[in-house]
């Protein structure tokens, strides 16, 4: 299968893959790319992200999002500015739909409280998590475990790493995925694009969902000057908005502005920087700084949209007691399956029993698997109580 024509020479073409861990022959209607994101989309752990947090846990509305459309919303950013700049779509997505498949169950508390309890064990990185997933978790083929992703896919899914697992990757697999932060380089610009993607779509709909929770307010945002540059313009431009009931419309209009003023800049600062860098090839963008970026202006306006949300939505004493209560079930949850393994899943109780990988790491895969709600269950069977809904 040949890849799509027009694509820039350093963009990723799928026909040039450093390929898959186990070789496969290639498809006849599909590029490499093309059957990763097929993949992804028909594992079990894409699945389980409808029921895993993003900000809000699973219970607390049905309106708001999900680690899965959290998810999708990436991967529309992303073909969007990748169709644009001539990178490779494909690849794009699947990184896109694969960077949360690691993730814990109640978002980042769920993960934060995972990492405090395998700190003796190695911790717990959700980037790196995902790449398990994806590399072996998902038992799907008769032939090997994982997915068996492209080299390209597994390298943007892996967006941090700690140096120690680097080098831990760097010795099961000597210049894979983890040799890029042993040698500080940097992914492929399909790769940036999606990191990027991903800051960009969740500042937006942390808006639209801390709103709708009523936790912060349209006139709280009125601090945040991207916010107000374009809420103002939308007045501007649709007076008939300034009703009170058209608020929500007001406030819909105001996060399309500002998601096409981002996009757009990530657009001009990236021609701009690929035009003083001069890539010719994928390795020179390696060797590069990051260059899929906002011009400085719009950095900073995005760093202070971050800071508000911080601490005015995240911080929120709602939203903290919520996530304390989640991960106390995720801290019983690890305590009581490390004291009896047997209490979990028929096949992570036989990976504990086997002695090939420490109980804790067994644990911490089954805990990270979960969905809000099966863990929150999990946790009442185990230990008789209910902390969340």
């Amino acid at each position: 299968m040949t890849d799509i024509s027009g694509l820039a020479p350093y963009a990723c073409h799928a026909a040039h893959t450093r390929g898959r861990r186990h070789a496969e022959a290639p498809a006849p209607t599909r590029s490499d790319y093309q059957r990763d994101r097929d993949r992804i989309v028909h594992s079990s752990a894409f699945r389980r992200l409808v029921y895993k947090t993003q900000v809000f846990l699973n219970h607390e509305g049905d309106l708001f999002r999900t680690r899965l459309t959290h998810s999708l919303e990436v991967a529309q950013l992303a073909r969007s500015v990748a169709r644009t700049l001539r990178l490779n779509e494909d690849l794009v997505e699947a990184i896109a739909l694969a960077h949360d498949l690691g993730h814990t169950p109640f978002g980042h508390a769920g993960q934060d409280a995972l990492n405090a309890c395998m700190h003796d064990h190695g911790g717990f990185e959700h980037n790196l998590q995902s790449l398990r997933v994806v590399d072996r978790l998902e038992l799907r083929y008769p032939q090997y475990e994982g997915i068996n992703l492209s080299f390209e896919t597994r390298e943007g899914i892996l967006k941090h790493c700690s140096r120690a697992n680097a080098e831990a990757l760097e010795a099961r697999e000597p210049g894979g995925v983890g040799a890029r932060f042993l040698l500080r380089h940097q992914p492929s610009l399909e790769a940036q694009l999606a990191n990027l993607a991903d800051e960009i779509a969740y500042n937006a709909h942390d808006i639209d969902d801390g709103v709708r929770s009523g936790l912060i307010t349209q006139e709280q945002l009125m601090e945040v000057p991207l916010f107000a540059r374009h809420h103002a313009q939308a007045l501007e431009q649709h007076a008939a908005l300034a009703g009170a009931q058209q608020e929500r419309r007001l406030l819909y209009e105001t996060i399309r502005r500002m998601l096409s003023a981002q996009v757009y800049d990530v657009i001009g600062a990236t021609r701009g920087a690929l035009a003083r860098a001069m890539p010719a090839t994928v390795d020179e963008v390696r060797k590069t700084a990051v260059l899929v970026c906002f011009s400085p202006e719009m950095a900073g306006e995005s760093q202070a949209l971050k800071r508000f949300l911080f601490d005015n939505l995240y911080r929120h004493p709602q939203v903290v007691d919520t996530t304390g209560r989640a991960q106390e079930v995720v801290r019983e949850l690890f305590n009581a399956y490390r004291a009896n393994p047997g209490a979990m899943k028929p096949a992570y109780a036989a990976r504990a029993a086997s002695g090939a990988e420490s109980c804790e790491r067994v644990v911490a895969d089954f805990i990270a698997g979960m969905t809000d709600r099966y863990a929150a269950a999990e946790h009442e069977r185990l230990t008789g109580r209910r902390l969340l809904p």
